[in-house]
């Protein structure tokens, strides 16, 4: 058998692109033995990390950033083989928001990681001093999907090494040679190979190595909700932290006073660039009524004009569907919504390629939410349009969903439209836009309901891979002794309960006598028994 052979008859993932079936190599799993020593590794090299000076780790990762600009075209080109998406939406979605990331993260890190003194929260403790200090949780897990294999994991990665954390990191096996590019540019840009490593195993193993004893520390996990309930499950079992990144099924809000040609360019790119494969993208548009009509008409001429296909010069506006699994989740949802009444009212032409990972966006009317296209994650280029009578429809709609993750309201009155914002139960809402906050750094990211639980991006992101402790000093040596030590006797109880009242009391009257009381104890606070 050829070396070639046997490679491919190894266990693991072979890969070809989506849009073109070009072979892009077989990738064999690693052994559960050899992840357990990447562990180890990781949780030796992780305290000489975290001793490193800060100015040394941005220097890393000012590094990192400069080699992103320099291979630009290779990595765009790489995402759009791995996902089936456009160079232009590798670039403008992923690349771009990397480097500006990486950028906040590095300049931002010294605010937000140094030690901070505390307001003091009570009289009762005067003498008492206490400053928080946020420490890297060691290990840090990052389990990445395939639609943004660049653009998602470094919102979790840069902050974590940053913060003095080791990052063991596994993306979704579609997109494997994403990952090995990236451990690549981050031993190029001088972070330590123990410190930062990637992983080839399959997702099952992955859950039962990383969340055992000498597994990681924290665990951040993008993905489905079936996956993300297994894995909270048994990170619960081992006491291990978890944030959650479940997915969307996000709604845009079209009152009648909106731009409209604006709004419908907005709902084709949210909806539908990536060929619709956004946790965050336009799933659902509600339109008000009485502008239902020209809103249609203006998305179904957007739409018909989208061209499907094989990126060969920049000259197709959607890709393909990354899975065969996700191709057959929109041919579901789709006969699923003709069964029940649904109408296609504009569809973008067909590809000339009969590669079935091409799906033409199309408009949807006459639906309604009994329609998986309505109520699951479709996660392809589907975009459902209903007419809504009043605000209070229209927010009624948008949160009658088991998803919480991004939503968008699009109106001229921009405080009438923050007054809608404020009613829907998401975790990120736009103002005449949509999907775009996950590449502004200084928000915060995550969502309500079943799309997860945790925050990330910005303060957040620092405050996620860092653990909060705190030293509490005792700087007025003038007390020796507690009032509140033993022994107890009537007299500590008494002054105890005057300390309370001479501090808190409403009426003054009641302050002074309590005052009295506390006296009493001003000479056991001086010595020691």
């Amino acid at each position: 058998m050829s070396a070639s052979a046997e490679s491919a008859a190894a266990p693991g993932v072979t890969l070809h692109a989506p849009a073109s079936g070009e072979f892009l190599g077989h990738f064999p799993w690693q052994s559960a033995a050899a992840v357990r020593a990447l562990l180890g590794s990781a949780h030796a090299a992780q305290p000489q990390w975290a001793a490193t000076p800060l100015a040394e780790r941005r220097q890393c990762i000012a590094g990192l950033r400069q080699l992103l600009l320099f291979q630009t075209d290779a990595l765009a080109q790489l995402i759009a083989d791995c996902v089936g998406k456009t160079r232009v939406e590798a670039l403008a979605t992923e690349i771009m928001p990397t480097v500006a990331a990486s950028r906040w993260y590095e300049r931002h890190a010294a605010k937000f990681l140094r030690p901070r003194r505390l307001q003091r929260g009570s009289l009762l403790y005067l003498n008492k001093r206490s400053t928080l200090y946020r420490v890297p949780w060691g290990v840090i897990g990052v389990i990445s999907p395939w639609n943004y294999p660049l653009g998602i994991p470094m919102h979790e990665i840069l902050p974590a090494l940053l913060a003095g954390n080791a990052v063991v990191f596994k993306t979704a096996p579609e997109t494997l040679p994403v990952g090995f590019k990236i451990a690549e540019l981050m031993r190029l840009a001088g972070v330590p190979q123990d410190v930062f490593q990637h992983v080839n195993i399959d997702g099952p193993t992955c859950g039962d190595l990383w969340l055992e004893t000498g597994g990681v520390d924290k665990l951040f996990f993008t993905g489905s909700v079936r996956v993300g309930k297994l894995l909270a499950e048994k990170a619960a079992r081992a006491l291990v932290p978890v944030s959650l990144e479940l997915g969307g099924k996000d709604a845009m809000i079209v009152c009648a006073d909106a731009d409209l040609k604006r709004a419908a360019a907005g709902a084709v790119w949210a909806g539908l660039s990536n060929a619709g494969q956004s946790c965050a993208g336009v799933e659902r548009i509600y339109v008000q009524e009485t502008v239902y009509a020209p809103f249609l008409e203006l998305l179904s001429q957007k739409v018909a004009r989208l061209r499907t296909g094989q990126d060969r010069d920049f000259n197709v506006d959607v890709g393909a569907l990354c899975t065969a699994r996700q191709v057959e989740t929109v041919r579901h949802h789709l006969e699923d919504a003709f069964q029940r009444g649904a109408r296609v009212a504009a569809k973008a032409a067909a590809p000339a390629d009969d590669n079935p990972h091409f799906v033409a966006p199309l408009v949807l009317t006459q639906v309604d939410h009994g329609m998986a296209v309505m109520r699951e994650e479709t996660f392809g280029p589907v975009l459902g349009v209903m007419p809504f009578a009043s605000d209070a429809q229209a927010i009624q709609l948008a949160n009658d969903s088991a998803y919480g993750l991004t939503a968008s309201v699009w109106s001229r009155d921009l405080r009438q439209a923050e007054r809608l914002a404020r009613q829907i139960h998401a975790g990120a809402i736009m103002i005449n836009d949509h999907l775009l906050s996950h590449a502004q750094t200084e928000t915060p990211w995550g969502g309500f309901k079943h799309s997860g639980y945790g925050r990330g991006h910005g303060q957040f992101a620092f405050e996620a891979v860092t653990a909060p402790k705190v030293i509490v000093h005792d700087w007025l040596k003038l007390i020796r002794y507690q009032p509140y030590w033993m022994p107890y006797n009537r007299q500590v109880y008494e002054g105890l309960k005057g300390i309370t009242l001479a501090l808190y009391a409403r009426r003054w009257s009641h302050r002074f006598a309590g005052l009295w009381r506390a006296l009493k104890l001003v000479p056991r606070v001086f010595r020691l028994p």
